[in-house]
């Protein structure tokens, strides 16, 4: 169980890490490196995860193999920019405030925010200095996530996870992939909104026990 847990740990990190900075020339190297291989057949051994998986290691290698990769990497920041960073009409928010918030005039560091920061001080944690984010953020959040796999009972995380997580990621990832020109991120949605709904179903058996 230790092993299933670190492993759902590392996971649950990898997505958070995606979320948090546009990939940069070393982490695709990491990704698309042919002892990431396991990684990637691990992942699509599951059949929940299978194709979403499989269509995240060939975006990646899309991008790794291109002749101008500097140019495809500086494009992929641009979608990220585009994506998260930016607030307009084309873009798909990582605020889990902005989506449960019932108030038409939604604004960032607000109840979610808050929350999550109480989360975080209980389990004596604290938000990097160079994330400059409201605690809602998407990041953050599977962060934490991956923090109680290794900290908290089974009941504990599922309760998390469908109060914090999958309370709004569903119409996030629908949100990214109406946006994303380019298609990595709606890869990356795709596979997280597939690995965080076959894991709440395992934490559902997991807590009955």
């Amino acid at each position: 169980m230790e092993q299933l847990n670190q492993g759902r740990a590392m996971l649950y990190n990898f997505l958070s890490g995606l979320f948090a900075r546009e990939l940069n020339a070393e982490r695709l190297s990491q990704l698309t490196a042919p002892d990431s291989k396991a990684f990637w057949q691990q992942l699509s051994s599951d059949p929940a995860l299978k194709q979403a998986a499989k269509l995240m290691e060939q975006k990646l290698q899309s991008i790794a193999w291109m002749q101008d990769r500097d140019k495809a990497l500086l494009e992929l920041a641009a979608d990220f920019c585009g994506l998260f960073l930016v607030g307009s009409k084309q873009s798909a928010s990582p605020y889990a405030g902005l989506y449960l918030q019932a108030d038409e005039d939604v604004t960032l560091f607000g109840e979610q925010h808050q929350q999550m920061l109480a989360f975080l001080q209980r389990s004596q944690l604290q938000l990097s200095g160079d994330f400059p984010e409201p605690a809602d953020h998407l990041a953050v959040i599977l962060a934490y996530q991956a923090h109680l796999c290794l900290s908290a009972s089974a009941s504990t995380q599922q309760e998390f996870l469908q109060e914090c997580l999958l309370s709004w990621l569903e119409p996030f990832c629908q949100r990214v992939t109406e946006c994303d020109r380019g298609g990595f991120y709606a890869a990356l949605a795709r596979l997280t909104l597939a690995f965080v709904q076959s894991d709440a179903e395992w934490l559902k058996g997991a807590a009955a026990h």
